[in-house]
C-alpha cells in the first residue's frame, strides 16, 4: 500500500503598484505563513516610480522557478490588484512555468486598466508605454479565483466578472470592500488563507 504524501504548497505573493505597506493584507498574510513555517515566496514591490510591466513579469518568474528548484510542491500565486494583471501577462510569456509550476492564482480585485484611473494613478498613456496594455484576457492555464469588490473605485463589478470569466476563474463576491487595501479601510484579511487552502487542492475547481 502506497500512501501519497501532501506537500504544503508554496504561496507566491505577488503584490500591485505599491511600495512596501506595513498593514497591507499581503504584508501581514506572508509574516503569519514565515511564522508558521510555510513555504512563502514575495515578489518585492515596486511602486509607481517605474511601471515597467515586463520587470515585474520577470520576477515573478524568478520567484516561482526559485520555489520549483527548492521543492516539488504546489505553487500557489496571491496577487493584488496590478498583481493580477502581471500575473495575466506572466502566463502569456511564460506558458510552459504557468501550466506546469502552478496549482492556482488568487486574484484579488483587478484593476480596470482600460478606464481612466483616478487622481494619483497611473494613466492609460503611461500604462500603455510600461507594457501593461492591452491586458491579456485569454483563459488562464491554472484554476484561479478571483475576489470582486462591489465598490472597487479602480474598477467597474460588471468588468471584474467579465475579465474573470475570460481567465477562466471563479469569482468570488467580497462586498463591499473598496479596492481591499488600507486606504479603503482593511489590513488583515483573514479569508485569503482558506481560499488559498482551496486552491492548494488539486481539482477543487
Amino acid at each position: 500500500m502506497t500512501h501519497t504524501i501532501r506537500r504544503e504548497p508554496w504561496v507566491v505573493i505577488v503584490p500591485g503598484l505599491r511600495d512596501h505597506i506595513e498593514q497591507h493584507w499581503q504584508t501581514l498574510l506572508e509574516a503569519r505563513l514565515r511564522a508558521a513555517r510555510r513555504p512563502v515566496a514575495a515578489v518585492a514591490p515596486m511602486g509607481r516610480a517605474d511601471l515597467d510591466c515586463a520587470a515585474r513579469v520577470d520576477a515573478i518568474e524568478a520567484a516561482v522557478r526559485s520555489c520549483v528548484r527548492a521543492s516539488a510542491a504546489p505553487v500557489v500565486i496571491v496577487a493584488h490588484s496590478a498583481g493580477c494583471l502581471s500575473v495575466a501577462h506572466w502566463a502569456r510569456r511564460y506558458p510552459r512555468t504557468a501550466s506546469e509550476a502552478i496549482r492556482g492564482a488568487l486574484l484579488a480585485v483587478p484593476p480596470d486598466f482600460d478606464t481612466p484611473m483616478p487622481e494619483g494613478y497611473p494613466q492609460a498613456d503611461a500604462l500603455a508605454a510600461a507594457g501593461w496594455l492591452p491586458v491579456p484576457r485569454e483563459a488562464l492555464p491554472f484554476a484561479s479565483i478571483v475576489a470582486a469588490s462591489g465598490n472597487d473605485p479602480l474598477a467597474r463589478h460588471a468588468w471584474v466578472g467579465s475579465i474573470a470569466r475570460d481567465w477562466g476563474s471563479e469569482c468570488v463576491e467580497l462586498g463591499d470592500v473598496g479596492h481591499l487595501n488600507p486606504a479603503s479601510g482593511h489590513g488583515e484579511w483573514p479569508a485569503a488563507e482558506g481560499l488559498i487552502e482551496v486552491l492548494a487542492r488539486p481539482g477543487a475547481l
